[in-house]
């Protein structure tokens, strides 16, 4: 049976544009790492090269993301909801979006943290990166979990990679909670305005880990369901 009639029965697969669209987020979370390194360094010139990469990136991840929502119309028969597939590609798309948006407040305002902060930020920034890693290896196992049927091994395996994405996950919470505190207790020798954007900049950057963690979660409703 020639696969064309198959392939217009059944759908293309959602699952590699998935695994594409995570890998792109990623990516923008790794370079998002560069720009706030350019950034703690003042350099300039080198943190807005980099945030032309960064906005490439979340272009890039955009147009993935039309392609996958034309690629699921509601015929397609699939062993999940297309709502949840939807749901996760949007989650996705929020991560490339916020490392852009973190880069264009710093960039824009010329941020520049106190030495103090500036440890802790760092660390933050990386622990929220590593919760997006996580994501993208749990997304990448999607392939053998419909192979699978949602069911077994498999099932188990990816528990386990929510379970530790989870653990990451509060780590930023409570990195965030730290530098919030060295923050408030700095307010009355900064300008009120820098405080401002100080606390906009780590509740920003803790969102790579909450949006990071609802990949998790809507992961975990595909497998349930």
């Amino acid at each position: 049976m020639p696969t064309s009639f198959l392939a217009g029965i059944f759908g293309r697969s959602p699952v590699q544009p998935l695994k594409d669209h995570m890998a792109k987020a990623a990516e923008a979370g790794h370079v998002l790492l560069d720009f706030i390194e350019a950034a703690l360094a003042g350099d300039w010139e080198r943190a807005a090269n980099v945030r032309s990469r960064l906005q490439d990136i979340e272009h890039e991840a955009d147009r993935l993301k039309a392609d996958l929502r034309i690629r699921l119309p509601s015929t397609l028969m699939m062993p999940v909801d297309r709502g949840d597939l939807l749901d996760l590609i949007t989650t996705q798309d929020r991560i490339a979006n916020r490392a852009k948006d973190i880069a264009g407040l710093m960039y824009g305002r010329r941020m520049v943290l106190p030495d103090s902060l500036a440890p802790g930020y760092r660390r933050l920034a990386q622990r929220s990166v590593d919760a997006v890693d996580q994501a993208e290896r749990s997304v990448g196992e999607l392939d053998e979990l419909f192979t699978a049927g949602f069911r077994g091994a498999e099932v188990k395996l990816v528990e386990r990679m929510i379970t530790e994405l989870d653990a990451i996950e509060d780590d930023t919470d409570t990195l965030a909670s730290e530098l919030r505190a060295q923050v408030f207790a700095m307010e009355q020798s900064l300008p009120p305005v820098d405080v401002i954007f100080l606390y906009k900049a780590i509740e920003w950057l803790g969102d790579l880990g909450d949006f990071s963690h609802r990949v998790g979660g809507l992961l975990q409703r595909l497998i349930a369901r």
